[in-house]
């Protein structure tokens, strides 16, 4: 849910702090006041087109930011984070933009630069804004088949998990088999090239951890001089008369005569001896060492030369001697498969027959669900619209029919479908894009949010007046289709029917006022009694009587018993 934005320097917004509750908030107050301008900027916020026009006359630029709190932790907006890099810690995600006066935005999410295009992805999933007049995602015929597929998410989702995993391996194999099927030259182009790479590699006789042991070698090749005389040093320090071998010798004999007189100074006879035994160990190894010690300059040539070799073919073909060596293999199949191209083919060919046929019948069942949810879709629909007295209006899921052939297969299944709708008795049905009456697709669109709002995973959608021409007991029913969505979604609503602001959780009031010769927003957020006086002034207009007042308290009283059950 949206639970604090805060707008700065935006149109006539000066500065601007709302803290917002889950279930439904209704926005409300005179025409001009400032209820569209708060929707624009949360438009922007989540990656709307903006310009220099919405900042503040004078100012140099406008500040919009939103704290979002995501409860569920399987929400797509945590992939979505994993996929731009972004943390998400304790469920909150904070969208910002800034819009300067020259027109340039700056986007942030939890603090990170993004692109506009990557704040309108990550904002479309947690926010759904309708507007009186916009095309609306519902209304958007290329993304029915992801509703429907949505609304039977339990039945349909594991059947489309398993087609895709055939189409997966379908698809790959179909376009090996079109590479394979290119034009010979291109292929014998590419068979010189690779058998060249491979050669060349094979040449190489490369070892694995070759480099590592070279390099190992040249460093001890290159301080040759400085080896020698510390080893050297080392074993004239310890052999020879008066060295080190014989004081410890001396050592040993002395304690080993005093341990005789002084049982005590054993562990000391023993301690002395092993180390002069292993002292003596290591000048056998050091002089050993010292014999085979040899310097080779011509060594040293042969190890950068073949060095040298080696960053070659990594500079070519991988940065590791374990990554040439993958490589080759690599192109030493694909030799093999250009080679013997036709027997590759045709057992690819038989592989996709095969493929087609589990594809086929995983894409029939994939159809079949979907089928048989449409028609639980389309009761769900008209159920809804009864509600919404539009009772004689036919909603229709329609297929087009799959082409006998493989390329109706698709990433989605084989299907292709639309929303189809007929609003009045004998009328044909039309898709649900063409439909103009904005009253009828106010209901629409309601009646279908109703159910989808379940399903889509956004936690805030915004209905900017999207009650406009409906009144009486449309109204009523309006109102009451909007806070069913808001049971499953936190819902902010500009409206100018009482009806839909007496079902209102939290009830906002806008207005303008005239500070030192400019014009700002406010926004209030009303009592009970304040709220009386609110929905008395949106149904009487100016002067509200008392029996305004009675009817507005009736309507509450309404609201509150149609919450309750």
């Amino acid at each position: 849910m949206l639970q604090e934005l805060s707008i700065k320097n935006f149109a006539i917004i000066d500065e601007l702090s709302v803290s917002l509750e889950k279930g439904l908030t209704v926005l409300t107050g005179e025409t001009g006041a400032g209820k569209s301008i708060i929707i624009d900027a949360l438009h922007l916020l989540v990656g709307g087109r903006g310009s220099s026009e919405f900042v503040r006359h004078g100012e140099r630029k406008a500040e919009i930011e939103g704290l979002f709190i995501i409860e569920d932790p399987n929400h797509p907006i945590y992939k979505r984070a994993d996929e731009f890099g972004m943390d998400i810690e304790d469920g909150m995600v904070v969208l910002r933009r800034d819009i300067s006066s020259a027109g340039k935005s700056v986007c942030r999410v939890n603090g990170k630069l993004v692109t506009i295009a990557t704040l309108r992805e990550i904002g479309s999933s947690i926010v759904d804004i309708h507007g009186q007049h916009e095309h609306q995602e519902l209304m958007n015929e290329s993304l029915h088949m992801a509703l429907l597929d949505q609304y039977g998410e339990k039945n349909i989702y594991p059947a489309l998990q398993s087609y895709q995993e055939i189409f997966a391996e379908y698809d790959h194999t179909s376009k090996r088999i079109k590479q394979l099927s290119e034009n010979e030259q291109q292929m014998a182009h590419r068979l010189d090239l690779i058998q060249f790479q491979l050669n060349e590699i094979q040449n190489a006789d490369l070892r694995l951890n070759e480099d590592e042991e070279l390099f190992e070698e040249k460093r001890k090749l290159m301080n040759f001089e400085k080896l020698f005389e510390s080893m050297q040093a080392s074993y004239n320090a310890l052999q020879g008369e008066q060295r080190g071998l014989d004081w410890i010798s001396l050592v040993m004999g002395h304690i080993e005569a005093a341990a005789e007189l002084e049982s005590d100074l054993s562990p000391v006879l023993e301690a002395v001896t092993s180390s002069f035994y292993a002292l003596e160990d290591a000048t056998r190894t050091i002089r050993n060492h010292l014999d085979i010690l040899e310097f080779n300059p011509e060594r040293l040539n042969d190890i950068e030369a073949r060095l040298n070799e080696i960053n070659q073919l990594k500079r070519k073909y991988g940065s590791t001697i374990e990554e040439i060596l993958e490589y080759s293999s690599k192109i030493e199949e694909e030799i093999d498969t250009i080679t013997n191209r036709d027997n590759h083919v045709q057992q690819l060919q038989q592989k996709l027959i095969s493929l087609e046929k589990d594809l086929a019948l995983e894409a029939n069942e994939l159809s079949d669900l979907r089928r048989k949810w449409a028609k639980k879709l389309q009761n769900s629909i008209h159920k809804e619209l009864k509600q919404l007295y539009m009772d004689k209006t036919v909603f229709e899921v329609r297929f087009s029919e799959a082409t006998p052939h493989a390329n109706r297969f698709k990433k989605e299944g084989q299907d292709s479908l639309e929303f189809y709708i007929s609003t009045n008795p004998g009328e044909p049905l039309k898709p649900l894009s063409k439909v103009a009456s904005g009253g009828e697709l106010s209901r629409m669109m309601l009646a279908m949010k109703t159910i989808f709002s379940k399903h889509q995973g956004v936690t805030s959608i915004i209905f900017d007046e999207v009650d406009t021409g409906v009144s009486g007991r449309v109204a009523q029913a309006i109102a009451e289709k909007i806070h069913q969505v808001a049971v499953h979604s936190q819902v902010l609503c500009i409206s100018h029917l009482p009806q839909v602001a007496a079902m209102a959780d939290t009830h906002l009031y806008i207005r303008k006022k005239i500070t030192g010769g400019r014009t700002k927003t406010t926004v209030t957020s009303l009592d009970d009694e304040s709220k009386i006086k609110e929905i008395g002034r949106m149904i009487s207009g100016v002067e509200i009587t008392d029996l305004t007042k009675k009817h507005a308290k009736e309507l509450l009283e309404l609201a509150h018993t149609i919450k309750m059950t």
